[in-house]
């Protein structure tokens, strides 16, 4: 899941916002908790671009918490915004569909067979219409599921009110504080009469909340699938320490995630994503981008094929040669920070823009995250006069990559699920590469994609079989140097 936070740096005496109305403090955040509510400054047309995408056309403030959730139908053990807007977001749910095709396939092809039946799925992702066909998919095949919302700002109140009418347990709104977050959260791990069996995650929040709050569940517990960054580097950080009461699935470092929805999806999110919030013209505009993994090159590629400037920072020298070879300059960013016009960065570490680079950035320079959280902007310590839009308000994701993301999140509890006893143990595991093959091979028919299929002669000249997979386990299709330290 990608996170955006953007700043414009103003020097002026008419801020857009004080970032002393930004709630970030100095205290220590294990597992990326949330910002409190912000404000944030947007053109008319991206305001209404923004407002038809998320569909919440109440002006009711109150909070969900002080409200009593009725619903003619589902479950009344929830709490969402407004239950009215249902069919509304029924309706973004099957736009959603039509470009999500694993999915949908994988109901035809395992519905009969329920591989999920008897799983109590406990999620907490972003709520939106392409995770939404998630959800039911792995209702269909046969799972109980509760579900909170990963990220304060994304969720779709149309499409929670969606689920909850069709018997999904939500706990989620647009615009929590920090404190309904994990209320949320709270609520959704479970009640007297019902404690999950699987996990799945993005983020980490939920799988810390129960470690610290209801460890007793992990006895109940099969697996935590997970798909972020922030949250694979926490559970290798609780393996390492011998911590980690189940196995877990780490979804984020598949093939199919790290080669489709990291470059694809940021291929086209951080233009649609910046121009809805600022309405500037990337051509001529110099452009630094940090970290050159498969983020960073979608951005740089987007931004390159608008006439941009692009300038490339990194740490690893084989990352930083693929930049050279793909035309861009490698260079420090405080080499050229007092020139540049917008700094992105990709890195999914913290500390990567600094107090002293802000300080030197040119009047109206926009500052971007495109990782998981804000620490790769060091707000702690700046005080300067920035408007600040958080997560994936800023755009949406395209439905067809997010499909393939949810499809492997989908394989990846089915695996964990069925596994037999011992297949697994209390470690960090990668998704097999036959099931990111399976997963790939759903998504060809909608471009009518025909694969060659090997001759029993060529299989034993590869050594491999005919029908995969076509790559030994080790080759990963890019270097994951983050796992390899663990």
């Amino acid at each position: 899941a990608i996170c955006y936070c953007i700043f414009y740096i103003t020097k002026n005496k008419h801020p857009l916002l004080s970032c002393n109305q930004i709630p970030f403090t100095g205290q220590k955040q294990e597992f990326n908790r949330p910002p409190t509510r912000t404000v944030r400054s947007m053109s008319q047309s991206s305001t209404d671009s923004f407002a038809s995408v998320h569909s919440d056309t109440s002006d009711d403030e109150s909070s969900p918490r002080d409200k009593l959730q009725k619903s003619t139908k589902g479950p009344s053990d929830f709490c969402i915004k407004n239950i009215s807007q249902a069919d509304f977001g029924r309706k973004e749910i099957e736009m959603a569909e039509q470009e999500m095709p694993a999915l949908m396939n994988l109901r035809k092809r395992a519905g009969g067979e329920k591989p999920l039946a008897g799983a109590k799925v406990v999620g907490c992702t972003h709520i939106t219409a392409q995770t939404a066909v998630l959800i039911e998919t792995l209702a269909a095949l046969g799972a109980q599921c509760r579900w909170a919302a990963c990220n304060i700002f994304s969720t779709q109140n149309a499409v929670a009110a969606a689920l909850v009418k069709a018997g999904i347990s939500v706990f989620a709104w647009r615009g929590e504080s920090e404190d309904e977050f994990w209320w949320c959260i709270d609520h959704c791990v479970g009640t007297e009469t019902w404690q999950p069996n699987m996990v799945l995650d993005d983020g980490g929040d939920l799988t810390d909340w129960i470690y610290k709050k209801y460890p007793e569940l992990f006895k109940n517990l099969k697996g935590v699938v997970e798909e972020s960054i922030t949250g694979i580097y926490r559970l290798y950080q609780l393996s390492k320490a011998g911590r980690l009461s189940v196995p877990a699935m780490n979804v984020n470092d598949s093939v199919t995630k790290q080669k489709f929805d990291n470059l694809y999806f940021c291929k086209e999110s951080v233009l649609e994503g910046l121009k809805r919030t600022t309405d500037i013209m990337f051509g001529g505009k110099q452009v630094v981008v940090c970290g050159y993994g498969e983020v960073g090159k979608g951005c740089c590629a987007a931004l390159k094929a608008l006439g941009a400037i692009v300038y490339v920072t990194e740490v690893d020298p084989i990352c930083a040669l693929q930049a050279c070879m793909d035309g861009f300059r490698v260079i420090k960013l405080s080499e050229i920070v007092r020139h540049i016009d917008m700094v992105i960065t990709c890195t999914g570490i913290k500390n990567v823009v600094m107090r002293e680079h802000l300080d030197k950035m040119k009047n109206g320079c926009i500052v971007c995250n495109m990782g998981h959280s804000s620490s790769e902007i060091d707000l702690v310590k700046t005080h300067v006069v920035c408007a600040c839009i958080a997560a994936l308000t800023c755009s949406t994701v395209p439905s067809f990559v997010l499909s393939i993301t949810a499809a492997t999140q989908a394989m990846a509890l089915i695996e964990l699920y069925n596994a037999p006893e011992g297949r697994y143990n209390k470690d960090v595991y990668l998704l097999p590469k036959k099931m990111d093959e399976y997963v790939a091979s759903l998504h060809l028919p909608i471009f009518d994609a025909h694969l060659t299929e090997l001759s029993d002669d060529q299989a034993k000249y590869m050594g491999i079989s005919k029908h995969g997979p076509f790559k030994p386990n080790y080759y990963r299709h890019k270097l994951l140097s983050h796992i390899d330290k663990h």
